[in-house]
Protein backbone atom coordinates (compact mmCIF):
# COMPACT_ATOMS: atom_id res chain seq x y z
CA UNK A 1 0.00 0.00 0.00
CA UNK A 2 2.66 2.56 1.01
CA UNK A 3 4.50 3.16 -2.25
CA UNK A 4 6.39 6.14 -0.86
CA UNK A 5 7.66 6.90 2.58
CA UNK A 6 4.92 8.21 4.82
CA UNK A 7 6.24 11.01 7.01
CA UNK A 8 4.48 12.15 10.17
CA UNK A 9 4.85 15.79 11.16
CA UNK A 10 3.25 17.83 13.89
CA UNK A 11 3.95 19.53 17.16
CA UNK A 12 5.68 18.04 20.16
CA UNK A 13 3.37 15.69 22.02
CA UNK A 14 1.03 15.03 19.08
CA UNK A 15 1.79 11.32 19.19
CA UNK A 16 3.95 11.02 16.08
CA UNK A 17 6.06 8.17 17.46
CA UNK A 18 3.14 6.16 18.86
CA UNK A 19 0.97 6.67 15.77
CA UNK A 20 3.95 6.08 13.48
CA UNK A 21 4.69 2.74 15.12
CA UNK A 22 1.04 1.70 14.84
CA UNK A 23 0.88 2.83 11.21
CA UNK A 24 4.05 0.95 10.28
CA UNK A 25 2.68 -2.23 11.88
CA UNK A 26 -0.61 -1.80 10.04
CA UNK A 27 1.16 -1.34 6.71
CA UNK A 28 3.87 -3.95 7.36
CA UNK A 29 6.72 -1.49 6.74
CA UNK A 30 9.65 -0.28 8.86
CA UNK A 31 9.19 2.59 11.34
CA UNK A 32 11.90 5.19 11.88
CA UNK A 33 11.96 8.19 14.20
CA UNK A 34 14.38 10.95 13.20
CA UNK A 35 14.84 12.02 16.83
CA UNK A 36 15.85 8.48 17.82
CA UNK A 37 18.28 8.20 14.91
CA UNK A 38 19.82 11.59 15.73
CA UNK A 39 20.11 10.72 19.42
CA UNK A 40 21.71 7.35 18.65
CA UNK A 41 24.32 9.05 16.49
CA UNK A 42 25.05 12.19 18.50
CA UNK A 43 23.59 11.88 22.01
CA UNK A 44 20.37 12.77 23.81
CA UNK A 45 18.32 15.42 22.03
CA UNK A 46 18.07 17.85 25.00
CA UNK A 47 21.83 17.78 25.55
CA UNK A 48 22.54 18.06 21.84
CA UNK A 49 20.16 21.01 21.51
CA UNK A 50 21.77 22.80 24.46
CA UNK A 51 25.34 22.14 23.37
CA UNK A 52 24.88 22.99 19.68
CA UNK A 53 22.30 25.75 19.92
CA UNK A 54 19.16 25.78 17.81
CA UNK A 55 20.73 26.65 14.46
CA UNK A 56 23.38 23.90 14.53
CA UNK A 57 20.88 21.44 16.00
CA UNK A 58 18.47 22.11 13.12
CA UNK A 59 21.29 21.52 10.60
CA UNK A 60 22.12 18.18 12.25
CA UNK A 61 18.43 17.26 12.29
CA UNK A 62 18.04 18.21 8.62
CA UNK A 63 21.02 16.04 7.71
CA UNK A 64 19.50 13.02 9.48
CA UNK A 65 16.11 13.59 7.84
CA UNK A 66 17.71 13.91 4.39
CA UNK A 67 19.62 10.67 4.95
CA UNK A 68 16.52 8.80 6.10
CA UNK A 69 14.46 10.04 3.19
CA UNK A 70 17.20 9.09 0.71
CA UNK A 71 17.62 5.60 2.16
CA UNK A 72 14.00 4.64 2.65
CA UNK A 73 11.00 3.86 0.57
CA UNK A 74 7.96 2.04 1.84
CA UNK A 75 8.55 3.13 5.44
CA UNK A 76 6.93 5.33 8.07
CA UNK A 77 9.12 8.14 9.35
CA UNK A 78 8.33 10.38 12.32
CA UNK A 79 10.01 13.80 12.40
CA UNK A 80 10.79 16.00 15.37
CA UNK A 81 8.30 18.84 15.79
CA UNK A 82 10.71 21.49 14.51
CA UNK A 83 12.10 19.60 11.52
CA UNK A 84 9.80 21.54 9.18
CA UNK A 85 11.64 24.76 10.03
CA UNK A 86 14.39 23.76 7.58
CA UNK A 87 13.60 24.77 4.00
CA UNK A 88 15.64 21.91 2.56
CA UNK A 89 13.70 19.41 4.64
CA UNK A 90 10.41 20.89 3.44
CA UNK A 91 11.55 20.54 -0.18
CA UNK A 92 12.57 16.90 0.38
CA UNK A 93 9.17 16.14 1.87
CA UNK A 94 7.67 16.76 -1.56
CA UNK A 95 8.76 13.23 -2.52
CA UNK A 96 6.91 11.67 0.44
CA UNK A 97 3.35 11.37 1.62
CA UNK A 98 3.24 13.72 4.59
CA UNK A 99 0.67 13.30 7.35
CA UNK A 100 0.20 16.20 9.75
CA UNK A 101 -0.96 15.09 13.18
CA UNK A 102 -2.70 18.22 14.34
CA UNK A 103 -3.60 18.77 17.96
CA UNK A 104 -3.93 21.50 20.57
CA UNK A 105 -2.34 22.56 23.82
CA UNK A 106 -5.08 21.11 26.04
CA UNK A 107 -4.48 17.66 24.53
CA UNK A 108 -0.69 17.65 24.72
CA UNK A 109 -0.08 19.53 27.96
CA UNK A 110 -0.44 16.45 30.21
CA UNK A 111 2.06 14.64 27.95
CA UNK A 112 4.71 17.35 27.92
CA UNK A 113 4.65 18.86 31.41
CA UNK A 114 7.89 18.01 33.16
CA UNK A 115 9.18 15.84 30.35
CA UNK A 116 10.27 18.16 27.57
CA UNK A 117 13.40 20.05 28.64
CA UNK A 118 13.72 21.82 25.28
CA UNK A 119 10.86 24.07 26.28
CA UNK A 120 12.18 25.40 29.60
CA UNK A 121 10.21 27.97 31.60
CA UNK A 122 6.49 28.05 30.89
CA UNK A 123 5.92 24.82 28.96
CA UNK A 124 2.41 25.76 27.83
CA UNK A 125 3.47 29.16 26.52
CA UNK A 126 6.53 27.72 24.75
CA UNK A 127 4.50 24.92 23.15
CA UNK A 128 1.86 27.35 21.89
CA UNK A 129 4.49 29.76 20.55
CA UNK A 130 6.20 26.90 18.67
CA UNK A 131 2.89 25.59 17.35
CA UNK A 132 1.80 29.02 16.10
CA UNK A 133 5.14 29.47 14.34
CA UNK A 134 5.18 26.00 12.78
CA UNK A 135 1.50 25.50 11.92
CA UNK A 136 1.73 27.15 8.48
CA UNK A 137 4.73 24.93 7.68
CA UNK A 138 2.92 21.75 8.71
CA UNK A 139 0.04 22.86 6.51
CA UNK A 140 2.42 23.61 3.62
CA UNK A 141 4.01 20.14 3.56
CA UNK A 142 0.97 18.03 4.47
CA UNK A 143 -0.66 15.65 2.01
CA UNK A 144 -3.16 14.75 4.72
CA UNK A 145 -4.20 16.39 8.01
CA UNK A 146 -5.42 14.19 10.86
CA UNK A 147 -7.08 15.54 14.01
CA UNK A 148 -4.98 13.79 16.67
CA UNK A 149 -6.82 15.19 19.69
CA UNK A 150 -8.72 11.96 20.27
CA UNK A 151 -8.23 8.31 19.43
CA UNK A 152 -5.74 5.58 20.13
CA UNK A 153 -2.58 5.35 18.03
CA UNK A 154 -4.14 2.35 16.28
CA UNK A 155 -7.36 4.22 15.50
CA UNK A 156 -5.41 7.21 14.18
CA UNK A 157 -3.24 4.89 12.07
CA UNK A 158 -6.38 3.34 10.55
CA UNK A 159 -7.71 6.84 9.83
CA UNK A 160 -4.45 7.69 8.08
CA UNK A 161 -4.65 4.57 5.90
CA UNK A 162 -8.20 5.48 4.89
CA UNK A 163 -7.13 9.03 4.02
CA UNK A 164 -3.99 8.18 2.08
CA UNK A 165 -3.88 9.59 -1.44
CA UNK A 166 -5.21 7.02 -3.87
CA UNK A 167 -7.51 5.49 -1.23
CA UNK A 168 -10.37 7.97 -1.58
Amino acid sequence: MAERTIVLVGPTGAGKSAVGGALARLLGVPFLDSDHVLAAAQGPIPELYRSLGEEAFRRAEASVVASLLAEQNRAVLSLGGGAVLDGGTRRLLGAATVVWLDTDLATVLPRIEGGRPLFGGDVAEAWQRNYDRRRPLYQEVASLRIDARQGTPEALAAEIVEGLPGRR
